[in-house]
């Protein structure tokens, strides 16, 4: 649909291989483009790629789940199964009311977004504006980058609260993960009827971890790129103490896997940028819209690797201990997620001269589904081009395809086992 005439601004019709990488950027919700999203597409270019994104966002299995509640048509236990595997969910119970709240929550969230873009993009643009605040406000929710603002993304931007809190939170809900969602409404729910009950203490394991380790890594990240850009004319050397800190956050929470930039993200020192590729391989939170490896993986491995340096037999945080499947399973989507990355590294580095790290930072950004750039997607060959296709495909369905096949197989181990041999690790 994107490689026909009608799709392209200019009514000449885009080559493939452009319209094939903007697809998958917009499905994955990357925001990695080859061409300006806002001076090369129609109105029906733009209508088909934010459809891809908020499928993309919400996933497949969701939007048909939704589509099928939508026709009054039964969901079987099939379809049900793809669901709970799709969720991480521990039972079949509740899916349906499950997709429900979802869906129905992801369009409120998003509509409430799209209405405080208004204040500022109607004023700006007119009428138009009015799509732009849709857009920009589901592009945000799904972690996808892409807007159809202006050619810089949001640096027209920076300093302008509305748009960064609006955006900040767009990206923190929807990264943050639907589970956490409910628990947290759960908890607020109980709290209302009795007045004594504590909020965190009574928040499940995995939405505590997912909160505190998403608040640590926006501040840490928000400091550092604070310290590293203080005197940076060509980013925020020039702003008051207020402003730097308003771009700094913004800064570290849009590495959660948006996109979104309101600094060019060529000018940041190597210091900054290099923080910027732990925040993006780490990502948001399971069962969101984020991608990375997500901040749960995150926190298991660090916790299992303080339990293993002080000796210690289990992992455990929160008083809480965690089992070994969920350790293997960090492991093995850490490992994937790395996998991924160091090849298309690899090749990337074969088929362009671009400086290193702007060629990690594509990589990096193209795996965790992020989306910044220091300004090499647009200058891709055709074989750069379908190495970040594969890329953000493999980085947006592979560790979440391994992690199902974790969780199917448990129920299959087979009951001989070989024999334990010791082995030196480390």
């Amino acid at each position: 649909m994107l490689s026909l005439p009608i799709s392209s601004a200019d009514g000449k019709a885009k080559p493939f291989l452009d319209a094939l990488f903007t697809a998958t950027t917009s499905t994955c919700v990357t925001g990695l483009v080859v061409t300006p999203t806002v001076s090369s597409w129609s109105a029906f270019g733009q209508v088909v790629i934010l459809i891809l994104i908020q499928v993309g966002g919400l996933g497949v299995i969701t939007i048909m789940s939704g589509l099928m509640i939508l026709l009054h048509k039964k969901i079987g236990i099939g379809d049900r199964v793809l669901l709970q595997d799709a969720f991480n969910l521990n039972s079949l119970s509740g899916l349906v009311r499950f997709v429900k709240k979802v869906v129905a929550g992801t369009l409120i969230i998003e509509g409430i977004g799209a209405l405080l873009y208004m204040t500022v993009f109607i004023p700006e643009f007119g009428a138009k504006g009015i799509w732009i605040s849709v857009f920009t406000s589901v592009s945000a929710f799904c972690n996808a980058g892409i807007d159809i603002i202006a050619e810089n993304s949001l640096c027209n931007y920076a300093l302008n609260p509305v748009i960064n809190i609006v955006t900040c939170v767009l990206i923190v809900l929807g990264g943050i993960g639907y589970i956490v969602w409910w628990d947290v409404l759960r908890v607020l729910k109980s709290t209302r009827i009795k007045k004594k009950v504590r909020f965190f203490r009574n928040l499940t394991l995995h939405s505590k971890i997912a909160i505190t380790a998403t608040l640590f890594l926006i501040f840490i990240g928000a400091a550092f790129i604070f310290a590293f850009e203080y005197n940076n004319p060509q980013t925020m050397g020039d702003y008051t103490l207020l402003q730097k800190i308003e771009v700094s956050i913004f800064q570290s929470i849009t590495t959660r896997t948006a996109g979104f930039a309101t600094v060019p993200q060529e000018n940041l020192t190597n210091a900054s940028a290099i923080v910027c590729l732990l925040l993006m391989f780490i990502g948001g939170s399971p069962v969101g819209t984020a991608g990375g490896i997500k901040t749960v993986t995150f926190a298991v491995i660090v916790v299992a690797a303080i339990a293993s340096i002080c000796n210690k037999g289990d992992a455990e945080v929160f008083g809480r201990r965690l089992t070994k499947q969920a350790v293997s399973k960090a492991v093995a989507v850490t490992s994937m997620s790395f996998i991924i990355m160091f090849s298309s590294t690899v090749l990337l580095s074969a088929v362009t001269d671009a400086n290193a790290l702007d060629i990690i930072f594509e990589t990096v950004s193209a795996t965790a589904t992020v989306g910044l750039t220091r300004n090499l997607t647009a200058s891709l060959g055709n074989i750069g081009k379908l190495i970040i296709i594969i890329t953000m495909f493999l980085g947006r369905v592979g560790p979440i395809s391994l992690a199902v096949a974790f969780k199917r197989s448990k129920d299959n181990q087979d009951i001989v086992r070989n024999p334990v041999e010791e082995i030196s690790v480390g």
